[in-house]
């Protein structure tokens, strides 16, 4: 049920994704803000408690609609199936990945650096050292797919469909408090340790299963000799080491394994080649779990 729900998400990101801008899910905007100013005079264990309640609040409904859904006696549990399909595809984004990369390569190829800077400014989310930085752009590919993809797709089949929509929630609560305290630290500088914290507990699995699937999607040596010898930078932050390893081990798995990158598009090509076929690897897996009963 789950592979199957996962592989119409995923098909339907990539048929759907123009034409429908919900996925953006800006409604979430203001309650996120209406929480945000409640956290203001909070403590650091108040705050804490306070972002997972945040958070569980949007679990309420998805949960309810899981249970009701799942009762039904209706064949094959259809109504489940389509439920799940369209959380999966709702939680996916909430820009295809793989469009983005594209757009960024097309605008690079005709000269438009203006719009290629746009685009790499969102994959990075925020500051980056230029449109034709090969590095930021390789970096920003992989960990946008662990925020986009694979913590999605781990989430929801560990948890099915709440799974899945808890981790897309975070991210979205991440992002909004990044956004707010940037515009003023005053807004949330406190929240914003606290999100980014909790997120990144969400995508440590994820990230190093993400990180394994480059391993044997590309250089499986260079892959696995980068991540044995990475050093943890003690000053760094919890939720960055995990933006550290999938963005390194990525970048040393396409080492001699796919075509040479001397632009900034070629890169980008690549990076977005290795993580297409570390999805590959992750649905085949799942397919083979669910042939002998061992997926949840």
């Amino acid at each position: 049920m789950k592979l199957i729900a996962l592989i119409f998400g995923l098909s339907l990101e990539h048929v759907a994704t123009q034409v429908l801008h919900l996925r953006e899910l800006h409604w979430f905007d203001a309650y996120f803000d209406l929480g945000l100013k409640r956290l203001k005079a909070l403590n650091v264990w108040l705050t804490y408690l306070s972002i997972i309640l945040i958070l569980a609040v949007p679990m309420i409904p998805v949960l309810w609609a899981s249970i009701v859904l799942r009762g039904t006696t209706v064949p094959w549990d259809l109504p489940y199936l389509l439920f799940a399909v369209l959380i999966v595809f709702f939680c996916l984004g909430p820009r295809d990945l793989g469009t983005e990369v594209d757009e960024y390569c097309n605008a690079l190829s005709r000269g438009d650096t203006e719009r290629s800077e746009a685009v790499l400014t969102e994959l990075c989310e925020g500051d980056h050292s230029g449109a034709d930085d090969i590095d930021a752009v390789e970096e920003a590919i992989f960990v946008q797919a662990t925020n986009r993809i694979f913590g999605v797709v781990l989430w929801f089949v560990v948890l099915g469909p709440v799974g899945a929509w808890l981790f897309r929630v975070s991210d979205l609560l991440r992002q909004r408090v990044a956004y707010e305290t940037a515009r003023n630290p005053d807004n949330g500088a406190g929240a914003l340790a606290a999100v980014e914290m909790i997120h990144g507990v969400l995508v440590w699995i994820p990230a190093r299963l993400a990180a394994i699937g480059y391993a044997f999607s590309g250089s499986f040596d260079d892959a696995l000799n980068c991540w044995r010898n990475y050093q943890l930078q003690a000053d760094l932050p919890f939720h960055r080491s995990n933006d550290e390893i999938v963005a390194r081990v990525g970048k040393a798995a396409m080492t001699g394994f796919l075509e040479e990158a001397p632009n900034s598009s070629a890169a980008a090509r690549n990076a977005m080649r290795l993580v297409t076929r570390t999805v590959f690897i992750w649905i085949t897996v799942m397919a083979f779990m669910t042939i002998f009963g061992w997926a949840p």
